[in-house]
């Protein structure tokens, strides 16, 4: 059989080479895991889309209640405002024993209240629904003005009510500075227990009478080459601290003399805890104030006017004597000349405080001719003098400025000779005279601190004297650390249950927890 030609010849069928097919089948399982990943992404994202929307549709809704409330021709806007209108006329019903009425009234406000609620959660509020309440509230209201409740009785109303929610606060605010002086003034059960059984001590053991008779006769008492510091407490733990810390922060202890005045209930106790522990070898007097005899209503205005209200009231003479006591002890610093009339420089101490570095530095301060060394504390506005004085009296704002600024008691460096020189005692008693009907201040020994050495205080540097810890719990650490001496000033003590925790170690670590008195009294 003859071939054919090679031009009539069937093509012969060609082969698809093999990385063909592999390109295609990669493509193809590329394909497919896409495919499944974005089906997994779809049904992950559904449901947070859904949660989106119905956020938003929320936040349309609340914005939706809230234009609607705004609009002035809205449902939920009338009913509100005619709601408000209602509760005010049910106060004045309630006034007038108008029970029935002020019964219908509420059911009213209630319906309205219900309608509201469900607008506000995003219903809309038709007139089918609005329109009886907005009728039934309008006729009420109508009727509260026919029984004489017109605006200017209701304006009268809501002010006396207001008035009356303004003195009750007032009167709250007073009550719970009151409540938080008296904190601070009850004596614990520790403390009461170390006072007597530093007491029983005392009258035990006869040898503690003869050595406090050697202290009051030693010549360091008026050596003005010392360091002399005055204290003026009933608190004999507080008084501890503040010489301890004292003591074991100055590099000579033994250059170190302490003048302690108490009241008569305290000082036994005082006087048998100074002569039975070792203070670093300083020297510790401790006085009553009943032996300043000169301190007496003849010569001290203070003491003339606690007498007077005391002829006035009810209480115990012990009571009395005792109140008498503790409020001198607060402003026997404005008598530390008389106290001390052989001395030329003290540094006077609050019994609240502690302290942390060597103090003999400031009988190195230049006072400049000044009487007094003080922190200032017009850092804030409100530690100005406006804020502690009553300058509408024509005496004050004459003679001060009342953006001065003020400044602290508790930790000060006094120079007793410019003291005398300018006679402080004198104008602390004339601005006590001119105080007895309490117009110029009322209370504390601040203000009158104030006016007494107005254009006599050095500033010192702040960090000599830190503040707030009796009442700030957010002072920078920084600040503590670098501070000479640390006051608690405040009605949280740091002896008392109610202190900050926070600086409550500063005081404690100056307390020794193994004394047995300590131990016996004291549960930490």
């Amino acid at each position: 059989m003859r071939r054919r030609a090679t031009e009539f010849r069937r093509p012969s069928r060609r082969r698809i080479p093999g990385w063909i097919w592999l390109l295609l089948l990669i493509s193809v399982t590329a394909g497919m895991v896409l495919f499944f990943f974005q089906h997994r992404q779809d049904q992950v994202a559904t449901p947070v889309q859904e949660n989106i929307l119905d956020a938003e549709e929320e936040m349309r809704a609340t914005l939706n209640f809230t234009q609607e409330l705004l609009s002035s021709n809205s449902f939920a806007r009338q009913l509100a405002e005619q709601m408000t209108l209602a509760k005010a006329y049910l106060v004045i019903a309630k006034e007038h024993d108008n029970l029935q009425f002020a019964w219908e009234l509420s059911s009213r406000i209630r319906n309205c209240q219900l309608l509201l609620a469900q607008a506000a959660a995003g219903k809309v509020i038709t007139q089918k629904e609005a329109g009886p309440i907005i009728t039934q509230l309008a006729q009420l209201i109508y009727k509260a003005q026919d029984s004489h409740y017109d605006i200017s009785t209701i304006i009268d109303t809501l002010r006396s009510h207001v008035l009356a929610l303004e003195e009750r606060a007032n009167s709250a605010i007073v009550q719970s500075a009151e409540f938080g002086r008296l904190a601070t003034e009850v004596v614990s059960k520790s403390l009461h227990c170390v006072s007597i059984k530093l007491t029983e001590e005392w009258f035990r053991n006869p040898a503690h009478q003869r050595l406090s008779e050697e202290v009051r006769n030693s010549p360091r008492l008026v050596d003005n080459n010392l360091y002399h510091f005055c204290i003026f407490s009933d608190n004999v733990l507080a008084t501890s601290v503040v010489i301890n810390s004292t003591v074991s922060n100055a590099d000579h202890p033994q250059q170190l003399v302490f003048h302690v005045v108490t009241d008569e209930v305290n000082y036994w106790a005082m006087t048998t805890w100074f002569l039975g522990n070792d203070f670093g070898g300083c020297t510790i007097e401790v006085r009553s104030i009943e032996e300043l005899s000169w301190l007496n209503a003849s010569y001290s205005p203070l003491v003339k006017q606690m007498v007077q209200d005391g002829s006035k009231g009810s209480i115990g003479e012990m009571k009395y004597k005792n109140m008498i006591f503790g409020l001198l002890l607060k402003h026997l610093h404005f008598y530390i000349p008389q106290i001390q009339p052989l001395l030329e420089k003290v540094v006077f101490l609050d019994d609240d405080v502690v302290v942390q570095k060597d103090l003999t530095a400031l009988y190195s301060v230049e006072l400049h001719g000044n009487v007094i060394g003080a922190v200032e504390t017009c850092l804030e506005a409100f530690h100005r003098f406006y804020k502690y004085i009553n300058f509408s009296n024509p005496i004050i704002g004459s003679k001060f400025d009342p953006q001065t600024c003020g400044w602290a008691f508790g930790m000060n460096i006094i120079d007793l000779i410019a003291w005398r020189k300018s006679n402080i005692t004198a104008k602390y008693h004339y601005w006590l005279e001119q105080n007895a009907d309490k117009t110029l201040w009322k209370a504390g020994t601040l203000p009158p601190g104030l006016l007494t050495f107005y254009g006599l205080m050095e500033p010192l540097d702040r960090r000599w004297h830190v503040l707030g810890l009796g009442y700030d719990s957010d002072i920078d650490d920084r600040l503590i650390e670098s501070a000479a001496v640390l006051h608690y000033n405040g009605n949280l003590k740091p002896w008392l249950k109610l202190a900050i925790r926070r600086y409550k170690h500063l005081w404690e670590r100056y307390i020794n927890f193994s004394h047995p008195l300590i131990r016996d009294c004291i549960v930490r």
